[in-house]
């Protein structure tokens, strides 16, 4: 049996620092990348241990080293620091083709003079399968990826979907350790996106590979990954289950960046009592944890400070007892089953999901009062310091 564990060891991309002297009046280019004597640090400090078979999602916005860590996995791009390991074996100075990995591009990169069975057959080839192999090969990926009827057509006759699907079968013909994927959907539009995100949970359970896959899509790496690897400005920010990482983020990058719509924030005030326990003081409003996160916060040490307080739109529900924050309706947005309601307050714009009320008295509109409220176990305190979740 094949297997295919990939170990990342303190991988670190250096560039050369090319900028040029920024004329006199010129606006400075923003970057948060580290930059050094050495050159700047597109990746820094990249750990992380891959089992058999997983499914990893590397996700983050433009420009964090996703991209670049997976193609110096693959091998595109050299390791400036670091060890990298498939199946144990040190690859740091192994050749792209001798790693036994296969690697989907955003861009499909199909030959357009070759028939989708010459594209498919292309990487056998250059390994010299025996003919009827190859064959079988072909016919048992096209047959998986629903392309059958597609073998003798060209490209460029093909949908966006039709060649992603195209892409992928020339990559599982190989029976790669590793299937490497950059970004494979990100030219779809939304139906198709989500036509091929099943697809590929559904290849997933018929090959024996373990995948690498890179997005700026949170909702391709919620729903893809067994585990996924959150990065911002070259560094890992978390590596956890999709639930894991959304129940318990570890920091306000990671707690923005996951879910729809974005968490609201509040700056509030985190009051621990003579007794231990905590309140959370928010515009005028007492609000009580719930136990178990008492429990963390001083199994934690943490005392009174000033804290950010995020709450995810769909705990949040309107209210006229309690606790309780008010504002103004600002904007409301039909999203079929629900609406989000934006109120804006002193402290900005707060969006809560409601179920949608049609034809009733009861729907709220443009400029109406409101008042809102979450329970204690909703709420997620960070630092205003350090941006960290107070709970280990």
């Amino acid at each position: 049996m094949i297997m295919a564990t990939v170990s990342l060891r303190h991988i670190e991309k250096v560039y050369p620092n090319t900028e040029k002297k920024r004329k006199k009046g010129e606006p400075l280019k923003k970057s948060n990348l580290k930059v050094t004597d050495e050159g700047v640090l597109a990746v820094e400090d990249f750990n992380l241990e891959i089992a058999d078979r997983e499914f990893i999602v590397l996700v983050g916005p433009s420009g964090c080293g996703k991209s670049t860590t997976l193609r110096m996995v693959a091998g595109l791009e050299e390791i400036t620091r670091g060890e990298l390991y498939i199946d144990g074996k040190l690859v740091n100075d192994v050749e792209p083709k001798d790693r036994d990995i296969a690697m989907v591009f955003q861009n499909y990169a199909l030959y357009p003079h070759m028939t989708v069975r010459g594209n498919m057959e292309f990487p056998l080839k250059l390994r010299k399968v025996p003919k009827a192999e190859m064959v079988q090969r072909v016919e048992n990926a096209a047959e998986i990826l629903g392309i059958t009827e597609y073998l003798d057509r060209k490209p460029k006759a093909l949908s966006g979907g039709q060649r992603q699907r195209v892409a992928i079968g020339r990559a599982i013909v190989r029976e790669p350790k590793v299937l490497l994927m950059d970004e494979p959907l990100s030219n779809l539009d939304a139906k198709l996106r989500n036509q091929m995100r099943a697809e590929i949970i559904k290849l997933r359970q018929r090959i024996d590979t373990t995948f690498i896959y890179v997005t700026h899509d949170q909702t391709e790496a919620m729903t893809l990954g067994d585990r996924i690897v959150i990065m911002k400005d070259g560094q890992v920010q978390q590596v956890g289950t999709p639930q894991e990482v959304f129940d318990h983020p570890a920091n306000l990058f990671v707690a923005g960046f996951i879910g729809v719509p974005q968490m609201n924030y509040y700056d509030a005030r985190l009051t621990r009592a003579a007794d231990g326990s905590y309140t959370v003081e928010v515009q005028g409003a007492s609000f009580v944890p719930s136990a178990a996160k008492q429990e963390r916060l001083r199994n934690a040490g943490v005392e009174s400070q000033d804290i950010i307080l995020g709450v995810r739109p769909e705990n949040i529900s309107i209210a006229t007892e309690g606790p309780v924050i008010t504002g103004k309706v600002d904007v409301t947005e039909m999203m079929g089953a629900d609406v989000h309601v934006h109120v804006s307050n002193s402290s900005g714009d707060t969006i809560i999901i409601e179920r949608s009320v049609l034809h009733s008295s009861d729907a709220l509109r443009i400029g109406d009062s409101v008042s809102f409220t979450f329970d204690g176990d909703s709420m997620h305190l960070f630092s205003k310091a350090t941006e960290l979740n107070l709970e280990p």
